[in-house]
């Protein structure tokens, strides 16, 4: 009788398909490496992109201008407040782009700057990209530290979600994609701790390298400074669990040489930016240092740093005393709120990261084999941050870009809960921020998380480097051009671009009586969040009928 023949009540069934192979560990292992370079390209993209559309902020033309005077005339000259390291990784950039550039410009550093991009026969959108390639590449390098050091802590999950968070992080994706500081100083700082962490296992490696990472932050911003003492208990208790064989004396000699060690690099790097710059280390700033007493003062002194390092911080603790102007939550004031940056944190954060880096340290105290790093992980953004409310100028999340960094590492760690809720509710919130990162592209700056009603009402909330740092002056140019060709425009523009030079001729409303503004009234939204007096006046009797990059807010009148 055949097979397919009846059999009493059945049948023989046809045999079943073969299950398709399941995936190889060593398949698996090839698997990261490709999602982590897609996750960095991704950013790349998002960065370079965001890098060609936007025109110079505030801060960069003095930093473009401060690099490129360290290129051709190797002097300490600009831009003092800051240490040359994060200015000279700008001048490679510069360097490739090779601008015309005048050595003897008289004024400001900010006149310096406008000189170089827009009157020195320069094209400022090609020197401005350059200026800000080598920043791009910190950042993804940074990127690549995250995932390293999440990794170590709790696998290559950790490692994935924690890279994921980082990629798509708008502000991370903001200013690292400018020619500024902030992010260059952060990921010196991530990497310093991380090679702490790491010194556990090789401290002999490590410990230097933990020191010169530290060294490269102080050179780049003087706010990294606080991290220095902190950094040296880490590197000293990791050489103390790495020599958890040897007796006593002996681990604490260790601990102390490593927290030295630290020491001496650091300082070592700072002196070695200041040399590459001017081997002779002399200083003629081009404005004078205010005079100052008392015991910061003292501190400045006392440091045994370069003597443009000193001056440096005496015209930083001088601008501490300038009685700035801040905005929050639609309340103009003098001064400074303790609060501001958390509450500016809270809006300029993706809701997902949030959730994931307070999860992630959460579980980073609960979790027994985490324990040892939460004094890595959760105590210098906890220090840095306490350190910054207690500054004088409420300017922007920039002054702590190190907490949705640390927050991205901690949220990594949540890849340890074994529940498959908790990892289907950990994708859940991955994938929230990315998409909330990709859908304000290329509105990197302005981000505000959906809970505040998203970028188009972040100016109604915070202003400055948070909204509008200057950066949409061409795309405003391109808009007038399109949509109001011929038409009057009155501007009121914060920024360092020069208007003429996108073809943008534009009245002074405030320099005409009111009923003269006719037209359009543009006004820039740092400008509009803190107008008083006939500004105010203007806006309240205008009507607005577009928006720039949720930046510039353009009026009919």
């Amino acid at each position: 009788m055949m097979a397919s023949e009846h059999l009493g009540t059945g049948t023989i069934p046809a045999p079943a398909p073969p299950a398709p192979p399941l995936p190889r560990p060593r398949d698996r292992r090839r698997l990261v490496p490709l999602l982590v370079a897609l996750l960095l390209a991704q950013m790349a993209a998002a960065m370079v992109t965001t890098a060609v559309r936007q025109t110079p902020t505030i801060d960069e033309p003095v930093y473009v201008v401060t690099a490129t005077d360290y290129l051709h005339e190797h002097r300490l000259r600009y831009n003092p407040e800051h240490p040359p390291l994060g200015k000279l990784l700008i001048a490679a950039g510069i360097a490739v782009a090779d601008p015309h550039y005048d050595p003897d410009v008289p004024g400001t550093q900010g006149d310096a700057g406008r000189h170089l991009l827009y009157e020195s026969g320069n094209d400022p959108g090609r020197l401005m990209l350059w200026a800000r390639l080598p920043v791009i590449a910190l950042t993804l390098l940074g990127g690549l530290v995250v995932f390293a050091f999440a990794r170590d802590l709790a696998g290559r999950a950790a490692g994935l979600v924690a890279l994921a968070l980082y990629a798509f992080c708008p502000d991370v994706v903001a200013h690292g994609s400018l020619a500024t500081l902030d992010l260059p100083m952060t990921a010196f700082l991530l990497t310093s701790v991380w090679l702490a962490w790491r010194a556990r296992l090789r401290p002999r490696l490590c410990v230097p390298l933990a020191g010169a990472a530290l060294g490269a932050a102080v050179a780049t911003k003087m706010s990294a400074l606080p991290a220095i003492p902190l950094l040296m208990l880490l590197a000293a208790w990791s050489v103390w669990h790495a020599r958890a064989g040897a007796g006593r004396r002996h681990r604490v000699l260790s601990a102390l040489r490593s927290a030295g060690t630290v020491l001496l690099v650091a300082l070592a790097v700072v002196w070695a930016s200041y040399l590459a710059v001017d081997p002779r280390l002399g200083f003629t700033p081009a404005e004078p240092i205010p005079p100052l007493a008392g015991k910061r003062a003292l501190v400045s002194g006392l440091l045994p740093l370069p003597p443009a390092y000193g001056a440096g911080m005496r015209l930083q603790f001088a601008m501490e005393y300038y009685p700035w102007g801040g905005f929050l939550f639609g309340r103009v004031y003098t001064g400074a709120l303790w609060y501001y940056l958390p509450v500016a944190l809270l809006v300029k954060t993706p809701l997902g990261l949030l959730a994931l880096g307070a999860a992630g340290a959460v579980t980073v105290l609960a979790v027994p084999r985490l324990r040892p790093v939460a004094p890595y992980l959760l105590l210098l953004p906890a220090l840095l941050l306490a350190v910054a409310t207690t500054g004088a100028r409420d300017f922007g999340t920039r002054y702590a870009l190190f907490v949705p960094v640390f927050l991205a590492l901690a949220g990594g760690c949540v890849t340890l809960w074994r529940r498959r809720w908790a990892k289907a509710l950990a994708g859940v919130l991955v994938l929230w921020v990315a998409v909330s990162s990709l859908r304000t592209f290329p509105y990197y700056l302005p981000y505000a998380n959906e809970a505040f009603g998203g970028p188009a009402r972040t100016h109604r909330l915070l202003h400055d480097s948070n909204v509008d740092w200057g950066q949409d002056l061409g795309a405003l140019a391109d808009r007038l051009r399109e949509r109001y060709p011929g038409e009057r425009v009155w501007l009121v523009y914060k920024g360092s671009g020069v208007p003429s030079y996108y073809g943008i001729h534009a009245g002074a409303p405030l320099a005409v009586p009111p009923e003269r503004v006719r037209g359009l009234l543009v006004v820039s939204d740092s400008a509009a969040a803190k107008a008083r007096g006939r500004l105010a006046e203007l806006i309240r009797t205008s009507r607005p009928v577009d928006d720039v990059g949720h930046s510039i807010t353009v009026y009919r009148r």
